[in-house]
């Protein structure tokens, strides 16, 4: 039985793509994303910088170790944290962040 070869590219690490709501009448899409903007701080700095409309859900992935997540609450622990340090929270994070990572923020905090 021949195999086919892979479609995903052999890279080697994490990347992380956003789902944004762009509203009606276009609704909900991957955007289309140059291959180093996917790394995790670029991510990060780009959601801080308001550069998505209205993000929904965060995946990671890594096609070399075949494996696939979803990081929004992490991400969402995250962002949370670089808003209290510049106490400002972009506007186009405040569905995203009312909606993830709660349960997690409440573990760190007792920690």
């Amino acid at each position: 039985m021949r195999s086919s070869p892979s479609i995903a590219p052999g890279v080697e690490r994490d990347i992380y793509m956003v789902l944004d709501d762009y509203g009606q009448p276009l609704g909900r899409a991957w955007p289309e994303m140059d291959e180093a903007h996917t790394e995790r701080e670029t991510l990060l700095r780009h959601l801080m910088e308001g550069q998505y409309h209205n993000p929904m859900r965060i995946v990671s992935f890594n096609p070399g170790a075949g494996w696939a997540q979803d990081a929004s609450d992490e991400i969402a622990v995250e962002l949370r944290q670089r808003c209290a340090d510049r106490d400002e929270m972009p506007p186009s994070l405040e569905t995203f962040l009312a909606t993830h990572g709660q349960g997690a923020a409440i573990q760190l905090s007792l920690l």
